[in-house]
C-alpha cells in the first residue's frame, strides 16, 4: 500500500519540477528581442539630397531580420531606408522600395540568412531630418 502512494507523489513532484523550468513563449520572444536589439549599432545621418549608405555589415544569428529605429526627441522626424544585399545586387531589397522609420523598431528586411552581407541605404523622409541618430540591429 505504501508503494502505491509513493509513485503518484513522485510523478507529481517530477511534473512540477519540469513545469518550473518551462519558459512562457512571450518571455522567449522578449528575450530574443532583447538579445537582438542589445547588439544594435548607433549611427548618425546628416541631411543630404542623395541616399547615404552605411556598411557593409554581416548578419548573424542574433536577429532574423534587419531592424532600424530613430533615437531622437524631435517629433515628426523620419528616415527612409532599404537594404542592399551586396553579394547579389546593387539595388534595394523589396523591389527597390524604401520603408519609413521612426522611434519604434521597424523591419527593413525580414528572414535574412546568417552571414548575409548588406549595406543600409538611408535618405531623409523630408527636410526635418537634418542630424538624426538611429540604430540598426541585425
Amino acid at each position: 500500500m505504501i508503494r502505491s502512494r509513493i509513485l503518484p507523489a513522485a510523478l507529481t513532484a517530477v511534473a512540477a519540477l519540469l513545469g518550473a523550468g518551462a519558459v512562457p513563449a512571450s518571455a522567449q520572444t522578449s528575450a530574443a528581442a532583447t538579445s537582438c536589439y542589445g547588439g544594435a549599432k548607433t549611427l548618425t545621418y546628416q541631411y543630404q539630397t542623395a541616399a547615404k549608405e552605411y556598411g557593409t555589415y554581416t548578419t548573424s544569428s542574433r536577429c532574423g531580420d534587419i531592424n532600424m529605429r530613430l533615437v531622437t526627441d524631435a517629433p515628426g522626424v523620419y528616415l527612409d531606408a532599404c537594404v542592399v544585399f551586396t553579394d547579389h545586387t546593387t539595388k534595394c531589397n523589396n523591389g527597390g522600395a524604401y520603408t519609413t522609420h521612426g522611434t519604434e523598431w521597424g523591419t527593413v528586411a525580414t528572414d535574412v540568412l546568417d552571414g548575409t552581407h548588406f549595406v543600409l541605404r538611408v535618405h531623409a523622409y523630408d527636410t526635418d531630418a537634418q542630424n538624426v541618430t538611429f540604430q540598426i540591429a541585425y
